[in-house]
């Protein structure tokens, strides 16, 4: 997998100077593109079109400073449609626009070529398992937050906290099914998974029931599911478990992630510093 993922990169490397398709990335890959902006996000730290959009303009600064070609020539060449959109976009990545850099020597950002290699620890195991489900609901209360990638997400903590007991008590007599219980439920996350963009977060139940009026629900289609289990501080090794899965449990087995909203079950301690998770994540058998 991780081969295979080199070699879009190897592509991206050669056509920074053309229009890069990300379909044909994941073809090289061999993957789909869901699935290739998200393992890209998780192993390289960075959104797909965030990463490119350096790597163009840092290969385009060094040719603003040789000076051989024009400012416009070089915003052309590199896919902006005027001078003024690449002087705008250099200065976002440089702090300087290019006509200052080309005139002063400016020192410019550089983003480096990303590879990707597997480091064998050893040192623990992934538990999981897969299941198939038919089709459910998931029903309760939801909110539009930001994605936060580190500690607490203040959104969603701040919306839990707004539940009456009594609407989370209706919530939870609705389970019926696996997970059992309250869970936390992510869906219509942007491709890129970048810190700041926004997602649909459930507060509610897995159920095959009708939702009541006052509460909100997300019908979810028959699938497979890779289940994952982890324990540790809280919120930290939630989010560990997240990175996990897409930078060493997808590159070492046949499964891809697909299109779905993603079930976290937590049980928190006492003094909630600690936490027992299950995280369900869709994904799909690749050909083989």
């Amino acid at each position: 997998m991780l081969e295979r993922l080199n070699e879009a990169l190897d592509r991206i490397e050669s056509h920074l100077d053309q229009r890069i398709e990300v379909t044909e990335l994941a073809r090289i890959a061999m993957t789909s593109e869901y699935h290739f902006r998200r393992m890209f996000s998780a192993l390289a730290g960075i959104p797909l079109s965030e990463y490119i959009r350096r790597r163009r303009l840092t290969v385009a600064g060094a040719e603003v400073l040789a000076g051989e070609r024009t400012l416009l020539d070089i915003a052309v060449r590199y896919g902006y449609g005027s001078g003024e959109a690449f002087a705008r976009a250099f200065r976002a990545v440089h702090g300087v626009g290019p006509g200052e850099a080309r005139r002063d020597g400016a020192a410019l950002h550089a983003q480096p070529r990303i590879s990707f290699r597997l480091i064998v620890e050893g040192s623990s195991s992934m538990r999981y398992r897969v299941v198939e489900k038919d089709q459910f609901q998931v029903v309760g209360k939801k909110v539009r937050v930001p994605l936060v990638h580190e500690g607490m997400n203040p959104g969603i903590a701040d919306f839990i906290r707004g539940i009456d007991a009594e609407t989370l008590q209706r919530i939870s007599a609705l389970s019926d099914q696996q997970p059992e219980g309250v869970v936390g439920v992510s869906d219509n996350l942007d491709p890129s998974r970048a810190e700041g963009t926004e997602l649909d977060y459930y507060h509610g139940v897995v159920t095959g029931a009708a939702a009541p009026e006052d509460f909100d629900a997300l019908t979810v289609q028959a699938g497979t599911w890779a289940v994952f289990e982890n324990s540790g501080p809280f919120p930290q090794a939630l989010q560990y478990l997240w990175r996990d899965v897409f930078t060493q449990w997808f590159p070492s087995n046949p499964y891809e992630s697909r299109p779905g909203p993603e079930i976290l079950r937590t049980r928190l301690s006492q003094d909630a510093e600690q936490a027992d998770a299950e995280l369900w994540v869709p994904v799909a058998r690749t050909a083989t």
